[in-house]
């Protein structure tokens, strides 16, 4: 079997000419993601395989060239550009060179905390970009110079797609995660002009005039980093369940992206946990409002789940690898790992349907995917399935 560090750098090497997005409607990169999850769930020898496959799908954007430099010591200078894509390969010198100059955790503590009200940037790709990332460079007995330069490439995709959301969490209320979801009033929202990318996609401030936006802010109680986690992801996967109706993609990001940010929170002082875990509660409160109309089956979808006839984890993440999608088996790695800290039947069964909704690898998998964004496909900051 392939070495989970000697899988991830060959895999890096392999899609190191790519840019941070593809195709005409400027998917997000998801190459060094999900090799690194490969190589994560023990099929480090499939990466080359699925490496060929990917590239030879949806074609990828040139990577961006450096502008200008931008100048880390200026406060007025760095935050001028956050946001701007078209600085991108200027936030790729930026953190390129202070990974050469400095141990990657104290780069990624001083970033963390000026990134992380833009956590949606590019549908939270940033973020878990950042955290594949990290999750290598923590496994590397060295760190080497490709898994220093993806992680400069997290950053800089989630800096220049920074999207931040209106409004400030407090976790100053009476209600727990699952209370305070399905207080939404999502009902209200069928001819809302943002709902599913149909408005003004860039800007994410009509956010805030939602119905229930405000007051889900202010609901949740206050609650340990690490439990709150496991409380997002596991609803959101009954969220996933209880959903068909919605395009199938968008909705994981609910589930993957808390998953992400775990694997961060070891690296990071105690004092940015909560901070992460606010906006991680801003993103998920819009996701629910943006794409689902009802609460339809959330009731119900913890017994739902054990209905589903989800096969075990060793035979959905063999299943996703087969399946081929970068979101299918990205999503089975982060069930797994979030089911083994507290078992919850809603996480195989989320895993299980996305095999089912998203459409496998083949010829016609870049045109289908492309059409059905247009249809339903959301933009927060970007164009970010």
């Amino acid at each position: 079997m392939t070495r989970y560090t000697d899988a991830v750098n060959d895999a890096l090497e392999r899609l190191d000419d790519l840019g941070y997005e593809r195709g005409p409607e400027g998917f997000v990169t998801h190459g060094p993601m999900c090799a690194e999850t490969l190589a994560t769930l023990g099929y480090g020898d499939r990466i080359p395989a699925w490496v060929r496959a990917y590239r030879n799908g949806i074609a990828h954007h040139a990577p961006p060239e450096p502008r200008l430099a931008i100048d880390a010591t200026d406060a007025t200078d760095w935050r001028s550009v956050l946001g701007d894509f078209d600085r991108a390969g200027d936030w790729e010198q930026l953190f390129r060179r202070e990974l050469a100059a400095e141990p990657w955790r104290d780069v990624l503590v001083r970033w963390w905390p000026r990134l992380t009200p833009g956590l949606v940037a590019g549908l939270t790709h940033g973020v878990i970009r950042t955290a594949h990332a990290v999750r290598g460079l923590a496994a590397a007995p060295e760190p080497g110079p490709a898994q220093l330069t993806e992680l400069a490439r997290g950053l800089a995709y989630w800096a220049a797609r920074y999207t931040p959301l209106p409004g400030h969490v407090r976790f100053r209320g009476q209600r727990g995660l699952a209370r305070a979801m399905a207080a939404l009033p999502r009902d209200e929202l069928a001819e809302s002009g943002f709902r599913g990318g149909r408005g003004d996609v860039e800007d994410t401030g009509p956010l805030g005039t939602y119905p229930g936006y405000q007051e889900a802010l202010r609901a949740l109680r206050p609650a340990e980093a690490q439990l709150l986690l496991t409380e997002m992801t596991a609803e959101f996967a009954g969220v996933y369940l209880s959903h068909p109706e919605v395009f199938p993609i968008p909705l994981v990001h609910g589930i993957t992206a808390p998953a992400a940010v775990r694997l961060v929170l070891p690296h990071l002082p105690a004092e940015l946990h909560a901070p992460t875990l606010a906006v991680l509660w801003q993103v998920q409160v819009v996701m629910l409002l943006d794409f689902t109309r009802d609460r339809r089956g959330e009731d119900t979808a913890t017994a739902d789940a054990d209905e589903y006839g989800a096969p075990g984890f060793a035979e959905l993440t063999a299943r996703a690898v087969e399946h081929g999608d970068d979101h299918v088996i990205k999503l089975a790695e982060a069930c797994q790992r979030e089911h083994a800290l507290r078992p919850d039947p809603r996480y195989a069964a989320a895993a299980y349907a996305a095999q089912q909704r998203i459409p496998r690898y083949g010829a016609d998998f870049g045109a289908a995917t492309v059409q059905a964004v247009r249809r339903h496909g959301p933009r927060y900051g970007a164009k970010s399935t």
